[in-house]
């Protein structure tokens, strides 16, 4: 049962969101051989204030 985690900031739309979770479960179908129905895509967003690169926040760039 293939879990398939990730993190991005916010500000995809639910359109982009969907897609995404369509297109990595087919490659990890494809890849793994395991039956779509077993694979999880967990989507987990970040807001701008709680991410930082370099020592800045993300929304303070």
């Amino acid at each position: 049962m293939p879990f398939v985690t990730i993190q991005f900031l916010e500000g995809r739309s639910d359109d982009q969101k969907k897609a995404l979770v369509s297109e990595v479960t087919d490659v990890v179908s494809n890849n793994l051989k395991a039956p779509k129905e077993n694979i999880h895509v967990i989507l987990q967003e970040m807001k701008k204030t709680d991410y930082g690169v370099g020592g800045v926040r993300k929304s303070d760039i």
